[in-house]
């Protein structure tokens, strides 16, 4: 392959799917024993556990907000394999130090490293930005949302199993996987980026790729309906399994088998639908019907899920919120210069990171007190602000909707009686 010229892009998509599928992995198998790690180093209840890892996810996403435009900017001007061999190094390490964790410190500690340095998914997008016409964006996108889906599949599964011989055990099996993934990258990833441009300070940081980006109109707009969108979304990995635990007395197993329920209608989802259906339909329409989707969902959960079988019937009822995320990106990517997808991407990714400092505490810290009080006593209280900043998320596509049917309505020749 000469210096300019790109990987096959079937060949690269293989790659970035099976980077990320086993990056959701490693992820999915920590989720489902998490509160009980919590509880055993903090000697606290659930209740109290939840609120312990918001200021997990705080830490985490902290250091990501500030850190993923430089990672962005650097993957612009070195290239994304660099990059990405960097995050997932420290990916690996993460799990390792959560393994060995005597104190919560340690947890924190771990946490951190692993924010500043994730890049993974920013950097697949990045990659699908580089080797994807604009037609095809969305449904790559989708590609990669699958990997998520699939790796929410096996991972809780997987550690829901592990946690049945050690609490710990589920982190050292996520820790050797994220080796793995690190040695699978090192031999096997391919440069995708040779538009390289200067690395900018100014840019390189989340409120200067924020600015350089949203300085396109439509990209303003769908980041701030993708903010209330990913604010609720991350309700779900912040509380879930506490949720499940408080209100139904869930093992690490039956949290395992609910996940993966989530990942098969996710890769069902995105890994089919958002390749057929968004291009049909178009991107504004695709995050109207997801958005309606994830609402009825949310409203669901808090107040319609008296047993645990409930939890099955709406997790599969907002499965088609699963369009919404690749969607939006198909907007924004397709508004932005080629040389510039890695800031959007690092952009994107701070505003991940901001709703994941601000929805795991706020989430948590609710839970926590509609569970661990004399008063009202509602574990859905998290799920149902989800819900409301759901339905807001929608207000902008609605809008345009509306205008785009007025323009075909205006377009159309009319019919005579």
């Amino acid at each position: 392959m000469s210096e300019k010229t790109l990987p096959s892009p079937r060949a690269a998509l293989t790659f970035m799917f099976i980077t990320v599928l086993l990056s959701m992995i490693g992820f999915g198998i920590i989720m489902p024993i998490l509160p009980q790690l919590l509880m055993e180093v903090t000697g606290e209840n659930v209740s109290q556990a939840a609120t312990y890892g918001g200021v997990l996810y705080f830490v985490y996403a902290l250091a990501q907000f500030f850190m993923s435009p430089v990672m962005g900017g650097l993957s612009d001007r070195y290239g994304r394999r660099p990059v990405l061999l960097i995050s997932l190094a420290f990916y690996a390490l993460d799990f390792l130090l959560m393994a060995l964790a005597p104190t919560y410190a340690w947890l924190v500690v771990a946490r951190f490293l692993s924010g500043a340095t994730s890049a993974t998914y920013s950097t697949a997008n990045a990659v699908i930005a580089d080797i994807s016409p604009p037609e095809k964006r969305s449904g790559n996108f989708g590609l990669i949302g699958a990997a998520f889906g699939l790796g929410f599949i096996i991972g809780p599964l997987v550690g829901g199993l592990f946690a049945t011989i050690d609490v710990r055990a589920p982190f050292y099996a996520a820790a050797a996987l994220g080796a793995m993934n690190f040695v699978f990258g090192f031999f096997f990833f391919p440069e995708t980026n040779f538009k390289k441009r200067p690395f900018s300070l100014a840019r390189a940081n989340p409120f200067g790729s924020l600015w350089s980006v949203t300085r396109v109109r439509i990209v303003m707009v769908v980041l701030g309906a993708y903010f209330l969108m990913q604010f609720a979304h991350n309700s779900l990995p912040a509380v879930f399994s506490y949720f499940a635990v408080q209100k139904y007395g869930w093992s690490g197993l039956d949290i395992g088998f609910a996940l993966a329920f989530v990942g098969v209608t996710a890769a069902l989802v995105q890994g089919g639908l958002t390749r057929t259906l968004i291009p049909k339909i178009g991107e504004p329409r695709a995050v109207l019907i997801g958005a309606t989707s994830m609402t009825i969902s949310f409203i669901g959960y808090a107040f319609f899920a008296p047993t645990g079988m409930w939890i099955y019937v709406w997790i599969a009822v907002g499965a088609l919120g699963g369009l919404m995320m690749p969607a939006m990106q198909g907007l924004m990517s397709s508004a932005i210069p080629a040389d510039s997808q890695g800031e959007l991407q690092g952009a994107i990714a701070s505003v991940m990171s901001l709703t994941m400092m601000t929805s795991p505490l706020v989430m948590t810290r609710i839970f926590t007190e509609y569970t661990d009080s004399e008063g009202i006593v509602f574990p859905g209280a998290p799920l149902l602000l989800g819900g409301i900043c759901i339905m807001a998320s929608m207000i902008p596509f609605a809008v345009i909707v509306s205008r785009a049917n007025r323009k075909e309505a205006q377009a159309s020749p009319g019919v005579s009686a």
